[in-house]
């Protein structure tokens, strides 16, 4: 069963822009392969203030996407050093 992807309108405007081309491409086929056919297998839950919340790991960049139902909401994208540090309100 395919998951559906729906994106934060953040993650358009503000996370995408920084990341690097190559990157994005790496990004974007991890989220289509992996989060679009086993969300819960490829990720792994975040703990404390993120609890509920999941992350996938490609490289050293983090996506940060929430399951609900049979959709994968996708919150935040960036990288490992910074995503965790300054949680915007989008979670």
């Amino acid at each position: 069963m395919k998951y559906s992807l729906i994106y934060h309108p953040d993650v358009y405007g503000e996370d995408i822009k920084n990341i690097p081309a190559n990157i994005k491409k790496r990004i974007r086929n991890a989220i289509e392969t992996r989060l679009q056919n086993d969300p819960i297998l490829y990720g792994k839950p975040l703990r404390q203030s993120l609890k509920g919340h999941r992350r996938l790991r490609v490289g050293d960049w983090r996506v940060i996407y929430r399951v609900e139902a049979h959709e994968v909401v996708i919150l935040r994208i960036g990288h490992r050093k910074e995503i965790y540090n300054k949680p915007p309100r989008r979670f």
